[in-house]
């Protein structure tokens, strides 16, 4: 068993794929890759997802269910997840929606707002099923307008509670004030929210979601391990803001919060190959039916869920550090939240396969990430 995993490769032509093989850690150094890669990892866990409700969700469950072992669910429906005994009714809904063969297990959050109460945090707890608390401030995406008005006048004995419990905050980090500028809004949040937040409570849990910036990346570097975190998405490895408008406007590729400057996109992907266990696998994959992305105001959302796997290895490979993919995908999660890592695998072969352009379901189509595209690593369940 490799540090990492175990890489096979199976001998189809004189064809060599480079790879260094001073990143392979372990009893058996591979000196010489061939065409096709296999590679198996402890499954992953999705840190952040959207799984809708509805029709949606019956659509996109079985996607995320397929390779990932857990995920921690956004509580942002209509009405929003606020109590805990709504979170244990959404969990069932997503029980539900899962194959019959599904080991896939849902962790639910509750959704903060600023009427939220330190009794209910202790019911969260005590539940066993949720995992976290949502801080979306209001008006910072998707369904978020019962979001938090005033974190520090409104929140704070909720927050105290939560340190308390050991649950950690999940913050959509964006100012939601139309005076700063869309691209500064992760920059702003953190010099006057979440670093204020820590420096009063330094025993709240933090996960400081989809990070997006350079500044965010240095942010989490410079905290305690153990006390804050980031989740990462494969938009914001992948693309910079350029992508929004290469060709024409491109609706598929926008999301909240939007992608930014090529510099930033390079911090993000250093910090996450670096193996830093500050950041792992959040894939903020967030399912909307074309008709609602491809108008004149049009969704904030990609769905990546089909494919994040596959584009998690792409940026590791290219980086030339698969010797450190499993841990951002299966290991940095859990051990963050106090949760035993996943005993079962799965495997990644290099092997090229085409992205549906879209999926097609009774209520209407969905376009993936890369739709259309061919992409190099395909997982599968072993």
């Amino acid at each position: 068993m490799l540090a990492f995993g175990t890489i096979k490769t199976t001998v189809l032509s004189f064809k060599v794929l480079k790879l260094p093989s001073s990143k392979i850690e372990g009893s058996r150094q591979l000196k010489c890759k061939a065409s096709k890669m296999e590679l198996t990892i402890t499954q992953p866990d999705d840190w952040h997802l959207h799984l809708r409700d509805g029709e949606l969700l019956q659509a996109v469950a079985p996607h995320s269910a397929s390779f990932f072992g857990r995920a921690i669910v956004m509580p942002n429906l209509k009405p929003p997840i606020t109590s805990t005994a709504a979170a244990v009714a959404y969990r069932e809904s997503i029980l539900k929606a899962l194959p019959a063969d599904s080991d896939f297990s849902p962790l639910m959050t509750l959704y903060l707002t600023d009427t939220t109460s330190p009794r209910e945090i202790k019911l969260a707890r005590e539940s066993g099923v949720v995992f976290a608390v949502k801080l979306y401030p209001a008006g910072a995406t998707t369904n978020s307008q019962d979001g938090v008005t005033d974190l520090f006048g409104k929140c704070l004995p909720v927050l105290e509670e939560m340190a308390e419990q050991n649950m950690p905050l999940l913050v959509h980090g964006e100012v939601t004030d139309p005076n700063v500028d869309v691209f500064d809004r992760e920059k702003v949040f953190i010099d006057t929210i979440l670093q204020p937040l820590i420096q009063r409570l330094p025993q709240l849990k933090v996960v400081m979601e989809h990070i997006t910036t350079m500044e965010a990346v240095r942010f989490v570097e410079s905290c305690s391990y153990g006390s804050v975190a980031a989740t990462v998405t494969p938009q914001h490895l992948l693309l910079n803001r350029n992508a929004i408008f290469q060709g024409g406007l491109q609706p598929h590729n926008y999301c909240l919060p939007v992608l930014k400057r090529e510099i930033h996109r390079q911090a993000i992907v250093s910090a996450v190959t670096s193996g830093n266990k500050k950041f792992f696998l959040g894939t903020d994959s967030a399912p909307h039916e074309k008709r609602r992305k491809e108008c004149p105001c049009g969704c904030a959302g990609i769905y990546n869920a089909p494919v994040a796997i596959s584009l998690y290895t792409k940026v590791f490979e290219e980086a030339g550090a698969l010797d450190k993919l499993e841990a951002f995908t299966s290991f940095n999660g859990p051990d963050f939240y106090g949760l035993p890592r996943n005993t079962s695998k799965i495997k990644l072969t290099r092997t090229p396969w085409k992205v549906p352009e879209s999926f097609s379901f009774s209520f209407g189509d969905i376009v993936p990430m890369s739709a259309g595209e061919t992409l190099e690593w395909q997982p599968s369940s072993i």
